[in-house]
Parts: C-alpha cells; sequence; structure tokens
C-alpha cells in the first residue's frame, strides 16, 4: 500500500472519529440524564438531597445522626467507608473524601420492596469531574485487590456492572455506571432492575405526577421525599404482621402520589408537600370527596395513655350509607341503627391505648361525634330494649357504661367499625357518652379509660400534648396521631420476627420523636382536576423543663440545649446506661443544678445554696446508695437519679463553711470518705454518713493551698496530702496527726495539683509536684524524696502548673511566661505545644489521658471566651479556636466508635460536638 493511500486512509479515520465525536456531544451528550429516570418504578420511597453537608449537619441538630450511625446497616456502610479509605491512602486531609464527594450534588435515594420480607435501597451519585470517576474506578480496584473482596465485573443488556463482594459473610455491592450517574445497591436485581428501565426512555418516571415542582428550591429545605402510598401496604406487609395493617391499608385509598420537603431544625423534622388524589373507583376518597374537613376536638376524651390515634373528618352514614338490600326484620332493628347513625356528627376516630406489656394486646376505643347527645341516648336505649339487655348500667365517675349488642361496623362502617384480628379481639361489648362523643370498647378498657377522664389524665391537661397539636393543622381530613413511648409495647407485637429484633437493637433511634403527626387536607375546590391534598408529617420532641434544643450551626456540630440563663462553671460528665453519649451535669448563672441526659433533654434541676462543687459519681458501698455527689454552701448533697436526695445527705457543715471542692475516697466495705475543701482552704474530713473524724473539724492550714488535695486509702489508712503555695507538702492521717517526714519541703513556691500513685505501703505510695523553678519532684508518703527532674528552663516570670488528667492516669506540666504557654510531657524534652496569646486574664488547663496514646489538651482562654484543643502531637484541631464560654470543656472518649465527646458551655447554650481525632 503506497503512503497516499495509507494517508487518504487515515485521514479518514480521523473524520470518521471526529464526526462520531460531533454527533455524540450533539446528540447523547447534548442531551441530559433525567436521575428520576434511573428510579425503577416500584419504588416506596425516593429521598432526594442537594447538599449532604448540610443535610448531615441537620440530622447532627436533630439528634438523628448520633441514633443512624448506631443501626447496624449504616455502621457495615461506615466500615467499608474507612477501610476504602485506609487502602486508597487516606490522610488527615483527605480522609473524608469519600463523604465529600456527596458534596452539593442530587443524590437520590430510593427504598423497593424486594421480597416477602424484604427491602433494599438504591443509591444514585452523580459524577460531575473524571477525577471523581478515577477516584471510584481507583477504589473499586484497590478494594478488589485486597483479599478479603471480590470483584466481578459482568455485562448485563448491554450495561457493565461491577460486583463487589465480601469473603467472609459474602454481602455484596453492585455498581452501575450509566453516563457518570453512579447506580449502587446492595441488591443486585435492584440494578438490573434500572438498566430494564433504560430501555423504556419515554416511560413516565417516578417524579412524574410533579412535574414542575422543585422543592429543592425552596429556602431551608434539606430534602425532598416522594411517596408511593399505592405501594404503602406491600410495605407494611415487611414490616408488620398482615392482620395489623387492614385499617392503614385503607387509609392509603385517599391519595396515590406524594412529595414533600424535608425540614430538619432542632427538636422537630417537618415534611410539608402535596398528595394527588386517589382516583381509583371503591376508594375511600371516592367515598369522602366532598365532605367537610373537620377539627381535632378530642383532647379532653383521649386519655394520656393513647398509644396511636386514627382522626377521620367522616359522617359515618353518608361515607357507608345502608345497602339497599338490607334484610328487613319485624322489630324495626335496621331502622333504629340508621336513626343512629343520623345522629352522629362528621368526625369519627380510633384510638389504641399503650399496652401493659410487650406483645400484649393494646385497648381499643371507637369515638364519634355525637352533635346531640340527647338523641343518641335515645336510640341506644331503644336498641338496648330490641337486644333485650338488661337496663342496668354501671358508673365511672359521671359516666354511665352500657352494655352494647350491636357491632361497631353496624354504625361506624367497616374502616374505623372492624377491630384487626389478634391486635384488638373484643370479648365484650360496651358504651357510654363522654363529653359528647360515643365511645366503644371492651368494658375493661372502656372503665380504665374512663378512670383517666375521670381524674384530668387526658391530652388537655398535659402541656407537652397540647404544645404538640398547637403545631399540627388545625383542620385535616385525615390525621394519624403517634406516641412512641406509649406505642412501644404494642408494636413488639405487630411486627414480624425480624423487625421486632431490629426495633429492639434501634430503639432510641424509634423514641427520638416521641410525637408524630401525619395529616392530609384537601383543597377547598376539591372538584377541579388540579386539586391536591396539604401533606404534613411532623415529628417532634417535646422541650423539656428549662432548656430547649435549638439549630447549633456547623461550630456546634448540630447539638445545642439553649437554657433560659447563661450557664456557669465547668459541665460535668457522667456516665449514662444503654447510651455510648454521656449525660451532662451544668449549673446556671442563678445557681440552678440541671441534669441533661444523653438525649439532650433536661430531666430535673435543682436549685444550690451556691456554686456547685467536685461534682462526681460516689458509687454505693458501706451501707450508702450511691447517687451524684457535690457541695454547695454549706451542705454536702447526694443526688438519686431523679435529683431526690439520698438520706442521710445532706449533710450540713458549719455555717460560716463554703465548700470550694469535694473529693470522695472508697473504703472496703465501710462508707466512703469525703474531703471538703472550703473557700478559705480549711480541710473537712468525714465520711458518706456524716460522721466527722475528730481533728477534722474543720482543719485550718498555714498557707492558701496550691492546688487540689489527695485523698488516699493506703492499707485501709486513711491519708490527706495537701501541697501549699509556700512549698511545703503536708500529709495527714485519719486522725488530723502530720505523717513522719512531712511537712515536706520541694525547694520552692508550688502551684498545682498533685499526682498520685497508691501503693500498698506508704513507702511505696509516690506522689509528683511541680515547684516554681520548673522541677518535678517525686516522693513518697514516708517522707523521703525519690527524684528531682527539671523540666523547663526557669526564669523569675514563669509560673509552673502540674495538670493531671482526670481519672489519674498521667499528668502534663504547664508553663506561662509573659503570655506564652507551653506544654511539657514528664516522658519528653521539648514541649508538646506552644500556643500565645493576647490577653492575660487566667487561662483553664486540662489534660485528658484515654490510654492507648490518645491524649487531648484544652486550653480555655476566658477573655475572648474560647477554648483551644490539641491532639497527641500537639497540632491544634479545627485549626481554629471554638466558642466556650466556661471555665473548662468536659471530654469523654468511646472506643466502639473512636470518637471523642466535647461538652462545651457558650452563654446559655450546652453544645456538644462529636470529635474524629486520628492518632
Amino acid at each position: 500500500m503506497s503512503r497516499k493511500l495509507l494517508a487518504l486512509l487515515i485521514a479518514l479515520l480521523l473524520l470518521l472519529s471526529l464526526a462520531t465525536y460531533v454527533y455524540y456531544r450533539r446528540t447523547l451528550a447534548a442531551v441530559p440524564v433525567d436521575p428520576y429516570a434511573l428510579v425503577p418504578d416500584d419504588a416506596v420511597f425516593v429521598l432526594s438531597t442537594h447538599d449532604h453537608p448540610t443535610l448531615v449537619r441537620h440530622l447532627q441538630e436533630t439528634e438523628l445522626w448520633d441514633n443512624l450511625t448506631a443501626v447496624r446497616y449504616f455502621q457495615q456502610a461506615a466500615g467499608h467507608l474507612a477501610l476504602a479509605d485506609s487502602l486508597a491512602g487516606g490522610n488527615a486531609h483527605r480522609r473524608n473524601a469519600l463523604l465529600n464527594l456527596l458534596g452539593r450534588k442530587l443524590v437520590i435515594t430510593s427504598v423497593h420492596v424486594t421480597g416477602p420480607a424484604e427491602f433494599d435501597v438504591l443509591y444514585q451519585v452523580p459524577l460531575s469531574r473524571v477525577a471523581e470517576y478515577r477516584q471510584v474506578r481507583g477504589l473499586l480496584e484497590t478494594l478488589g485487590r485486597d483479599p478479603r473482596y471480590r470483584l466481578i465485573t459482568r455485562d448485563y443488556e448491554g450495561q457493565e456492572l461491577t460486583a463487589l463482594t465480601e469473603q467472609r459473610t459474602e454481602h455484596s455491592l453492585t455498581v452501575l455506571n450509566y453516563r457518570n450517574h453512579l447506580v449502587i445497591s446492595t441488591n443486585a436485581g435492584l440494578v438490573e432492575a434500572v438498566v430494564r428501565r433504560l430501555a423504556h426512555p419515554d416511560a413516565p418516571t417516578v417524579q412524574a405526577a410533579f412535574p414542575t415542582t422543585d422543592l429543592l428550591r425552596v429556602p431551608g429545605t434539606d430534602a425532598t421525599l416522594l411517596v408511593n402510598y399505592r405501594r404503602l401496604p406491600q410495605f407494611f406487609d415487611v414490616l408488620f404482621r398482615p392482620e395489623a395493617h387492614g385499617t392503614f391499608d385503607q387509609l392509603t385509598g385517599l391519595v396515590s402520589q406524594g412529595l414533600l420537603s424535608v425540614k430538619l431544625a432542632g427538636s422537630r423534622a417537618q415534611l410539608q408537600g402535596f398528595s394527588n388524589p386517589e382516583t381509583a373507583a371503591g376508594t375511600l376518597q371516592a367515598r369522602l370527596r366532598g365532605q367537610p374537613v373537620q377539627a381535632l376536638a378530642l383532647s379532653d376524651v383521649l386519655s394520656m395513655r393513647t398509644a396511636l390515634l386514627l382522626h377521620l373528618a367522616a359522617n359515618p352514614a353518608r361515607t357507608w350509607p345502608p345497602a339497599a338490600n338490607a334484610r328487613p326484620d319485624s322489630l324495626g332493628r335496621n331502622a333504629a341503627l340508621d336513626s343512629l347513625r343520623a345522629s352522629f356528627g362528621g368526625e369519627l376516630a380510633v384510638a389504641y391505648l399503650a399496652a401493659a406489656t410487650p406483645g400484649s394486646r393494646p385497648g381499643r376505643l371507637a369515638l364519634v361525634r355525637c352533635p346531640a347527645p340527647a338523641r343518641t341516648a335515645a336510640w341506644l336505649a331503644r336498641l338496648r330494649r330490641l337486644d333485650g339487655n338488661s337496663p342496668a348500667f354501671t358508673r365511672v365517675g359521671p359516666f354511665e357504661v352500657h352494655p352494647v349488642g350491636f357491632a361497631e361496623a353496624d354504625v361506624l362502617g367497616p374502616l374505623l367499625g372492624t377491630a384487626a384480628p389478634r391486635v384488638a379481639e373484643v370479648t365484650a361489648r360496651a358504651g357510654a357518652l363522654v363529653n359528647g362523643y360515643l365511645v366503644l370498647a371492651d368494658e375493661q378498657t372502656l372503665n380504665g379509660y374512663l378512670a383517666d377522664v375521670v381524674a384530668g389524665k387526658t391530652w388537655a391537661q398535659t402541656p407537652s400534648q397540647v404544645a404538640f397539636l398547637q403545631e399540627t393543622l388545625p383542620r385535616a381530613r385525615l390525621s394519624v396521631l403517634v406516641d412512641t413511648r406509649n406505642s412501644w409495647n404494642a408494636l413488639l407485637g405487630v411486627l414480624t420476627e425480624d423487625r421486632r429484633a431490629g426495633l429492639l437493637r434501634n430503639e432510641a433511634l424509634f423514641k427520638r420523636f416521641p410525637q408524630m403527626a401525619f395529616q392530609l387536607l384537601p383543597a377547598e375546590n376539591e372538584r377541579s382536576s388540579e386539586a391536591q391534598y396539604f401533606t404534613q408529617l411532623l415529628l417532634r420532641h417535646p422541650d423539656n423543663g428549662p432548656a430547649s434544643t435549638q439549630p447549633g450551626g456547623a461550630a456546634a456540630n448540630g447539638r445545642v440545649l439553649a437554657f433560659r440563663r447563661a450557664l456557669v462553671g465547668l459541665p460535668t460528665l457522667l456516665p449514662a446506661l444503654g447510651t455510648r453519649v454521656p449525660a451532662v451535669v451544668v449549673q446556671d448563672s442563678a445557681r440552678v443544678l440541671h441534669y441533661v441526659s444523653a438525649e439532650n433533654a433536661v430531666l430535673w434541676s435543682d436549685t444550690l445554696a451556691g456554686p456547685a462543687a467536685g461534682l462526681s459519681l460516689l458509687p454505693a458501698g458501706g451501707g450508702v446508695p450511691g447517687g451524684l455527689l457535690l457541695g454547695a454552701g454549706a451542705r454536702l448533697h447526694l443526688l438519686a437519679a431523679d435529683g431526690t436526695a439520698v438520706l442521710p445527705f445532706p449533710l450540713h457543715l458549719p455555717d460560716t463553711v463554703r465548700v470550694a471542692d469535694l473529693q470522695a475516697g472508697p473504703v472496703s466495705g465501710q462508707p466512703a470518705r469525703l474531703l471538703a475543701t472550703t473557700a478559705g482552704h480549711h480541710l473537712l474530713l468525714l465520711d458518706a454518713r456524716g460522721h466527722l473524724f475528730p481533728g477534722w473539724q474543720p482543719k485550718r492550714l498555714d498557707f492558701p493551698l496550691a492546688g487540689r488535695p489527695a485523698l488516699l486509702n493506703v492499707s485501709g489508712r486513711d491519708v490527706v496530702v495537701a501541697p501549699l503555695q509556700n512549698g511545703y507538702v503536708y500529709a495527714y492521717n485519719g486522725a488530723g496527726n502530720l505523717l513522719p517526714g512531712f511537712p515536706l519541703s520541694v525547694g520552692a513556691r508550688l502551684a498545682g495539683d498533685v499526682f498520685a500513685q497508691a501503693g500498698s505501703t506508704l513507702s511505696r505510695t509516690h506522689l509528683t509536684v511541680v515547684n516554681q523553678h520548673g522541677e518535678l519532684v517525686t516522693f513518697t508518703l514516708g517522707g523521703d524524696i525519690l527524684s528531682r527532674k527539671r523540666v523547663a528552663t526557669w526564669s523569675r516570670t514563669a509560673q509552673f502548673r502540674l495538670v493531671p488528667d482526670p481519672h489519674g492516669r498521667s499528668f502534663a506540666v504547664a508553663r506561662e511566661d509573659n503570655n506564652q504557654l507551653d506544654l511539657y510531657l514528664p516522658t519528653l524534652n521539648d514541649p508538646l505545644l506552644t500556643q500565645r496569646f493576647v490577653t492575660s486574664g487566667a487561662r483553664g488547663v486540662q489534660w485528658f489521658d484515654f490510654g492507648g496514646g490518645r491524649h487531648l489538651v484544652a486550653i480555655t482562654e476566658t477573655g475572648p471566651g474560647q477554648v483551644f484543643l490539641y491532639d497527641a502531637r500537639g497540632w491544634l484541631l479545627g485549626r481554629e479556636a471554638l466558642p466556650s464560654t466556661g471555665t473548662g470543656v468536659g471530654l469523654d472518649y468511646d472506643a466502639t466508635t473512636d470518637s471523642y465527646q466535647l461538652v462545651r458551655i457558650v452563654g446559655r447554650e450546652l453544645r456538644r460536638t462529636e470529635l474524629k481525632v486520628g492518632l
């Protein structure tokens, strides 16, 4: 072949390639991919968001993030992400690269029923840059080379699917990249359904019912939620036993599809939007169209034990008219039933009461409005005579309970009239007229309910329920209200076995919002073809006590509790049973002590006589129950879990005494020893039964304390070690006498606490202090100095302080000179960190040692109200200070999630932050 012919062929190939490229750009690539066209039609829910970081932050603000990350599914996903990032060579700057990939793109998550008792999730993430595609591709290849995983690529109807399988569990992840739209699911069938969906590009998408509505543009919207109500019964089959949700299946006949905006803020999650009316014949929508909406006026007749309320604006006689061929009867009973139905108004409801034990039958009440109660009572009396029932009745307070011989379906219709089998079986029927409502139930349930109404235990008398109802729609056609705390036991009885186990594992997530309301309000012109239901789903956590949950912003990491008054002092962290999040005790400017639970709710508050001092948990022992120990004014308090005093507390000290610090030291088989330090640098030693030891009534020191004294028990002997600012250390026994070898001079003035390492004898008990010459001095309780070690250069203006870890594991030494602070460790020659400050005020230094090399340093600068956090390498976390107006911060470490819980005070706010710190 000649060179000219070869050149011609090459030119033709180039022209053909260019033409192909131009055709692709102008045809295929020029047409954007509709992301909703990649969602299979059988989706039950479709969640969309274009601001993933904000959504995560708001989930943290509503405290859902901690609960979601505790769910097993999310923990497995997080584990895969962490492993992938580490295998990909992640470092401190790109550790969140996979999460940052989501960024501000339109990320779509859909839920599908994939089996008789299974549902799965499909994720869709667009890739906007070639670098992102390479990142994902490289990640899959990296995992495929790891022996713990198996990577397989296969062809399905012309599309390439990649399956990543974990060898040990055989859990698989299937990935499809369609025109740089990444489709991911643990269920391969869902990804294959996307491929089949692509074969019908002209078919309507899951969002076709709302073609011009874009709620993501509404300010404050975190996400949107598409709901396919027609598939909800199928989804209910996955969660509940089939016999438990028949009524709900009929209620879904009001609407077909819905589009809601999701807004998360503080103590509530609110979903608002529109739903299209159901158009199928014979549905509940066809029966109720045109009937007026009603206000929920049941609050004064609903028991506080109500777990679930179904409220419907419907007139039974109009909604379910009697059949035309009803069987005639000679006594006229059918006519009497029709007359009774005609006396009802347009409001009826079913209420389920809290079940007594897990899995037991909940009490069930049917309620219908009676505008003319006397007329209704007359027809009820006639029916009793026709049925041959006794005229005798029982009385509960002012209410008469009569037997009822008809079924609820005869008067209320099939929707709310029949009880679901095995859920609320009825053995005996009874009825009572209660404040304009006819209430039907079995006799036992009805009597218990009436007792609640007589005692005033109703929603109208419950402030949290009143506040909840004020946030719901004033009128609606359908209202479904749930109290998750009251419904817990009933749920355990109606869930399938697999879902019951999941509910028990994720109890905190379910109970995060105790109050839920779903409501549908029809359009005024319901006959219009464009008429839609206004839809609202409200999930609410009631504000408790003197504080309320508030949005906290990025700096607060979302968990903020705002009090009515400014908070003071230091937040104290306490372990909380059943959760990795600690409880917090904090005091406000009015000297009110607040106990904040792990769920960020104020469980109790107590006004003290002065600033709280020495807050700590006192374990039970020596015949004295455990509790929260603290000093305030001239009293020592021991408080139980509900905030009540534990006897024989409070202990009353002399009136002239003001407690500045309090410590507890356990003694085997005896009440704990308590060491109180007064504002005048006096010491008092007593036990938890209130016995004041001789020689400590109180003990006056010759010089002010340099730091916190140490309370020890060595071989059954009580020892108190007091460092004084004049450079002498005193050690006393339980009788208040000096131990041999004391007082001990350390050669220079002292500042800071004592670090104690208890031993089996006095001579084997080691104590360490730092003097103002920069020397670490270690000595024994025998009065012998073991070592001296200079920590840093000494100067006349330098001040040294020993800062022990709160748990007594280790210590650090702080050196301040001319507004410069250096922190030293006894194992290092050079300072761990150096920080210069603008202000000259007091600075609080805290050293936290959580073991395994996990160290954190907190330096609080009270003037500008900020705190600097440093890790074990001396690196400033976040590269800037955080707001903090307290005298210090609280820190806790959770090994299960390898994260820290930071608690700080900012004015009136108590802020929690979860930190991830690499070693």
